[in-house]
């Protein structure tokens, strides 16, 4: 299969790194040259439990090297931070064929809308990983994706060919997959993760390893869940998640004790993060259904904070 990671950082390497060792023509997309360079130079350093391998990659800065080098792809995962989904996809339409599926792995709410306005609802498969990657240098990740399951699913909820063939291809790879028949009750769940970490460790500055450390950080984690599961089935979400603890525990499961939450990694980047798409996106959905977030809008504020910090 011919697959392009559109967003190749921290985890859409370790993604596409994994999907490159099981023999598929893999295409890595950055912005970044020097992380570019040193992949095409170097290959990908991937690490995992301390132990490093090195994957020979396809790696680019421009999906018009892709369109002149392999024509269109089968199979776009989109991984870009949420405020870049258009910025990303729009460049990337020179490999969109009439086949092509574009499949969205990112973290947050509303990412299917922008991607629909650009290549056509059609072509959508949604989802939502728990994978797990980190850029240690550039053309070097740390990666956690055993035991950790990937969700996707059509948007109307239909078993259709193509959406359990790519479940398929990434469960060959060793990427446990599963097909969702409720795409948007998995998104919620994964968003409910989201919301249990990933603020938590960017306004700490903690990895995972001391972040579960301090018990009242895990009861404001609880409380942000709790918080963001009422406005989920006030929207009429079908949500799998019962106990509001879960999706806590789940997002550090498996993980190294040095490893960072996307938003930690963001700040450590000087670069702003994903709070409007997580926690900001349980408080906008929470003032449309009159229900109170107040642990969000505090943990958004804060965040808001922080990144004007780096402004300046």
């Amino acid at each position: 299969m011919k697959i392009c990671i559109l967003g190749a950082g921290s985890l859409g390497c370790a993604i596409g790194g994994v999907l490159t060792e099981a023999g598929h023509e893999v295409w890595l997309v950055n912005r970044g040259q020097a992380h570019v360079d040193a992949m095409r130079e170097h290959g990908l350093l991937m690490r995992e439990n301390g132990i490093d391998r090195v994957v020979t990659v396809r790696a680019t800065t421009n999906c018009q090297q892709i369109a002149n080098a392999s024509g269109v792809m089968d199979l776009i995962i989109v991984l870009v931070k949420s405020f870049h989904t258009r910025a990303a996809i729009e460049p990337a339409t020179c490999i969109v064929g009439a086949h092509t599926v574009v499949l969205s792995l990112q973290n947050g709410l509303g990412h299917e809308d922008v991607l629909a306005e650009v290549v056509g609802r059609n072509k959508l498969l949604a989802g939502k990983t728990y994978v797990g990657g980190q850029v240690i240098a550039p053309g070097q990740i740390t990666l956690g994706y055993r035991g950790k399951d990937t969700h996707i699913g059509e948007l109307d909820g239909s078993l259709s060919e193509r959406v359990q063939g790519i479940a398929a291809v990434f469960n060959a790879a060793g990427l446990e997959t599963f097909v969702s028949r409720n795409i948007m009750g998995t998104i919620w769940d994964k968003l409910l993760v989201n919301v249990a970490t990933g603020a938590l460790s960017g306004i700490t500055g903690l990895p995972y390893g001391l972040l579960y450390q301090v018990s009242e950080v895990e009861a404001c984690a609880v409380a942000a869940v709790t918080e963001a599961m009422a406005v989920a089935r006030a929207s009429g979400i079908e949500l799998l998640t019962i106990d509001p603890r879960a999706p806590w525990v789940k997002a550090g499961a498996g993980l190294a004790f040095e490893f960072k939450a996307s938003m930690l990694q963001s700040l450590d980047k000087g670069s702003i993060t994903e709070i409007d798409f997580v926690n900001g996106a349980v408080v906008a959905q929470g003032l449309k259904y009159g229900i109170p977030t107040p642990v969000n809008q505090t943990l958004v504020a804060c965040m808001k904070g922080i990144e004007r910090g780096l402004i300046n």
